[in-house]
């Protein structure tokens, strides 16, 4: 693309979300959406979906896997730690792959290492077996999401970007937000196991379409994987994840009166290199010739404040599933299939939010089809604030509803408005950096939620107790305290970031 080129994309991007009538229609005409291409959003999609969902879904699963594998709390926690450390320490690879592989080659890589890591979910009957197929099941996630995002990006008509970047937005916040609900329903009438054996035919369906539909746009490159970048980078954000998790650790044995040493210096001491070797990362991408993430695209400060909301952002929408079903069971003490299901109703309105969000920033650019939805969406933590010690099941879901509707309608809005201030050879690295944001974003509001619910219960009695259901009902008031405050955080990142692009329009 030349640079004339570029400069017209930028106009009518700044057009498009300035949502003005200048008098000249610079929007993209009505384009119609390849056939093919639908078959592979679905097909990569599906199979992201999958990843994502039974990352939400071992939540429920830990009571069985303690009793079934003999292993207390802090140990059974690592089936899912271990799996958000690989996902996070893999998404950052997916430019380079995008470059240097073939999307095919990318996709067929991903459905093996998800098939293997069911496969082996299914059979183990070691718990490190366990954490084996996670850590496969976590690679080949990492790799699928960015990679439907790309092919969305890339090979999506300019006038239809919005709604399909709104498909691809609710595969990565509905699979969360039912995981719950999933894994209670199928743990009441079949094992654990039958979730991934489920998983396998919808895998293998997957690939088949994937096959069909999957088309290379553009030709790859002779990118270089520097092995230092891949070091910093990973040891970076395993780091900052362990700590973060470790840290909740400590926290929660220290209220609870059990020695939280050993957490507490596990955790100070990944922050640590995490944020050293992050730091190395940054100083090595800047001298080389070839980088694995091409963070340049930072410097903007719009594409910077939209990257500080969709980092935040997921902190209350995937910790949102563990706080719902946590307080509903420990606080007004329902069952787990109907904690699991309070979820639902938010979850199922995001299904149809989503592309509708993305077909709003089509017709109206980006500022009302984000703000709007986000202001509301701020609504649902500050109602379950003030509603917190007289909450019912149904106040619950109804007022995650609210969040879950609106919050869908914006957040898939915002990666498309960032994307579309760098130029598009750009996309795969805005993608790469995203993805990871939200990864850690989500890991991070889990770690923080579980301990604040953690040390409002911490000397109230036993589980079931009087005193311990309002301790809980007390955590939980915290928690939404604590929402509101991260939402109020996404909003300001982004209203500054429009305000700094409309007054470059102005200039």
């Amino acid at each position: 693309m030349t640079v004339r080129q570029q400069e017209t994309e930028a106009r009518r991007a700044a057009a498009q979300d300035a949502g003005t009538n200048t008098g000249v229609d610079t929007r993209t005409p009505d384009e119609r959406i390849p056939g093919k291409l639908i078959g592979a959003i679905i097909a990569t999609g599906a199979l992201a979906f999958i990843g994502i969902l039974t990352e939400t879904v071992m939540t429920v699963l830990f009571p069985a896997l303690m009793r079934e594998f003999h292993v207390d709390t802090a140990t059974v926690q690592w089936i899912t730690t271990i799996y958000l450390l690989t996902v996070a320490a893999t998404m950052p690879m997916s430019s380079f792959l995008k470059r240097h592989f073939r999307l095919k080659a990318i996709f067929v890589t991903a459905v093996a290492l998800a098939l293997v890591g069911s496969v082996i979910m299914i059979v183990a009957h070691a718990f490190p077996l366990l954490i084996i197929a996670r850590i496969i099941q976590g690679v080949g996630s990492g790799v699928a999401t960015p990679l439907m995002m790309n092919i969305i990006l890339e090979q999506s008509p300019r006038s239809k970007i919005g709604r399909l970047m709104g498909v691809g937005s609710l595969v990565i916040t509905v699979a969360p937000a039912i995981g719950p609900t999933v894994g209670g329903a199928v743990t009441t009438v079949l094992p654990w196991r039958a979730i991934f054996v489920i998983a396998v035919p919808f895998i293998l369906l997957a690939l088949l379409l994937g096959m069909l539909c999957i088309e290379q746009k553009s030709p790859t490159e002779a990118a270089y994987l520097d092995p230092f970048q891949v070091v910093t980078i990973v040891v970076a954000l395993v780091g900052m994840v362990l700590g973060l998790n470790q840290a909740g650790v400590a926290v929660s044995a220290a209220v609870a009166g059990r020695s939280a040493t050993r957490a507490a210096v596990v955790a100070a001491v990944s922050v640590v290199v995490g944020l050293a070797a992050l730091a190395a990362f940054c100083w090595l991408t800047k001298r080389a010739f070839s980088p694995l993430l091409r963070l340049g695209i930072l410097r903007d400060p719009v594409v910077l404040l939209h990257l500080v909301a969709y980092l935040v952002m997921p902190i209350v929408s995937i910790g949102f599933g563990y706080v719902i079903t946590n307080v509903a069971q420990l606080g007004l003490g329902t069952n787990a299939f109907l904690a699991g299901s309070l979820v639902l109703p938010g979850a199922l309105i995001g299904a149809v939010c989503a592309p509708l969000g993305g077909w709003l920033y089509d017709r109206f650019g980006a500022v009302k089809p984000i703000l709007v939805p986000f202001g509301i969406a701020t609504l649902g933590p500050v109602l379950l604030f003030a509603f917190a010690l007289r909450l019912t099941p149904a106040m619950l879901a109804g007022f995650y509803f609210i969040y879950g509707f609106c919050f869908a309608l914006g957040n898939s809005n915002v990666m498309t408005s960032a994307l579309s201030s760098i130029p598009r050879q750009f996309a795969p690295d805005g993608n790469a950096i995203f993805n990871t944001a939200l990864q850690f974003g989500g890991a991070a509001g889990t770690a923080l939620f579980s301990t604040i619910l953690a040390v409002a219960q911490a000397g109230h009695g036993a589980e079931g107790s009087a005193a311990f259901m309002h301790a809980t009902a007390v955590g939980g008031q915290w928690v939404f305290a604590t929402m509101t405050v991260i939402c109020l955080i996404g909003w300001a990142s982004l209203a500054a970031a429009f305000r700094i692009r409309a007054a470059r329009r102005a200039a």
